[in-house]
């Protein structure tokens, strides 16, 4: 008799995951073997769960999803990631992307859809919801964000937008250095090549822009 697929559920929202966590229980040849409020917490439970499938939420506190994804694939590399989010901007897509992440489905997605992405990623291939396909090419080396005029976010380092990040957060210079375990002096590099790339002049304008990006939230 062919395993059950283990999935592992991952949101900060109980009313969101608890629901569809039911749901996937009661799906044929699915396991629900372990529910995460965070990615630090994911991180945690990956190891003895053993997750097949990692069904992960983009927005929630504490420890950056698409940093939980690497650390994630180097302790269980056999897992597949499907991000479920309420945002499809350029840079989460791109993000996502980034860290081989099977799929990528919208929260307005109904059970079904969530299921037959589960399916296929666990076959072997990959899901995207429409509105994220429609900004992505799929070739022979991957997926992609499409050749349209590149987002002024996109052309920002992991690093960078990290640091972008937590000046969104309205981290002082010293804070980002702490949590990032780098000098002041590099944070302070970090700042100006950001500024240079995004066009902007002080530290209100990143603040502003990682807000309306979402990516203080990330």
């Amino acid at each position: 008799m062919k395993k059950p697929l283990r999935i592992l559920l991952v949101d900060d929202h109980a009313i969101t995951r608890d629901p569809l966590a039911d749901r996937l229980q009661r799906e044929p040849g699915f396991s629900v073997v372990g529910q995460a409020g965070s990615a630090d917490e994911a991180v945690g439970k990956i190891k003895d769960c053993a997750a097949d499938i990692v069904l992960m939420d983009i927005q929630m506190p504490g420890l950056n999803c698409f940093d939980a994804v690497r650390t994630i694939a180097a302790i269980q590399p056999r897992a597949r990631v499907i991000f479920l989010s309420g945002f499809v901007q350029d840079h989460f897509i791109d993000e996502a992307l980034s860290v081989r992440a099977s799929g990528y489905l919208t929260k307005d997605e109904t059970p079904e859809v969530v299921i037959a992405a589960i399916r296929e990623v666990a076959s072997g291939g990959a899901y995207y919801s429409e509105k994220v396909r429609s900004r992505i090419v799929i070739g022979s080396s991957g997926a992609r964000l499409s050749d349209q005029p590149q987002s002024r976010a996109s052309t920002l380092t992991h690093r960078e937008k990290e640091v972008l990040r937590y000046i969104g957060q309205a981290f002082d210079r010293q804070t980002i250095a702490d949590i990032m375990h780098l000098s002041g002096k590099t944070v302070d590099h970090h700042i100006t090549r950001i500024m240079r790339k995004l066009g902007m002049h002080n530290r209100v304008e990143l603040a502003r822009f990682a807000i309306r990006e979402g990516i203080a939230e990330a």
